[in-house]
């Protein structure tokens, strides 16, 4: 069994606006600074409590309050007209092509399962994925859990999976599971990073995908 796992913020969908406009409601509700919107990219893809305890101190004692903000900010801001999270060009298409090849697919997120399976079944594409881990079900990227669970949900093995994904996390991730990564340019952090974390393969457009993907597994 094939295995395919996606990233889902910055990979499937640009969540970038939603994101920043609820880490800056968050830091507000506290009455502290927000991060600039560079950091708080930088820190999409860890658990929410990782990423406060990034974007401020470890043992910070507002990362509770904060968390809880975040969370809060963001079921209000996704009800709002406008706020949906796009899909990225070409990544339906990847996707149904992937189903089409009897791949299994995967998504593996610091959102939490309720926000992950929200946005996929808004673009009807929930059930596409057989297994989907977040930061609900596993410690937060880069350790190797996620990926490790979803091969074991699906019965893949390592040489038969690939990670695809925007973020160094992702990456770091892939390499500590023992399995292929395929690091997308169009994300959250930039590509000379990315390269940083040696991926299998970089690529900037969807389309170059399948054809990656081929040369890994052969044809």
């Amino acid at each position: 069994m094939k295995l395919v796992i996606f990233d889902c913020d910055g990979t499937l969908v640009d969540s970038q606006h939603l994101i920043v406009a609820c880490m800056d409601e968050a830091f507000a509700s506290l009455g502290r600074p927000a991060p600039s919107r560079e950091a708080t990219l930088s820190i999409v893809g860890l658990s929410l409590a990782e990423a406060f305890a990034t974007l401020t101190r470890e043992g910070d004692p507002d990362i509770p309050a904060l968390v809880e903000a975040y969370k809060g900010a963001f079921h209000a801001q996704r009800l709002k007209p406008g706020n949906a999270e796009p899909l990225y060009e070409g990544a339906r298409e990847v996707v149904e092509w992937l189903a089409e090849q009897e791949v299994a697919l995967g998504i593996a997120t610091g959102k939490s399962q309720r926000g992950v399976r929200i946005v996929m079944t808004h673009h009807g594409l929930l059930e596409r994925f057989a297994t989907i881990q977040t930061a609900d079900d596993a410690p937060s990227k880069p350790h190797p859990a996620m990926i490790e669970q979803a091969m074991a949900e699906v019965g893949a093995l390592p040489e038969d999976t690939v990670m695809i994904g925007d973020t160094t996390y992702d990456i770091d991730m892939a390499h500590a599971a023992g399995v292929a990564s395929i690091a997308v340019a169009w994300g959250y952090h930039a590509p000379q990073a990315l390269l940083l974390s040696r991926p299998h393969a970089l690529v900037g457009a969807y389309a170059e995908v399948p054809l990656v993907l081929k040369g890994l597994w052969g044809p």
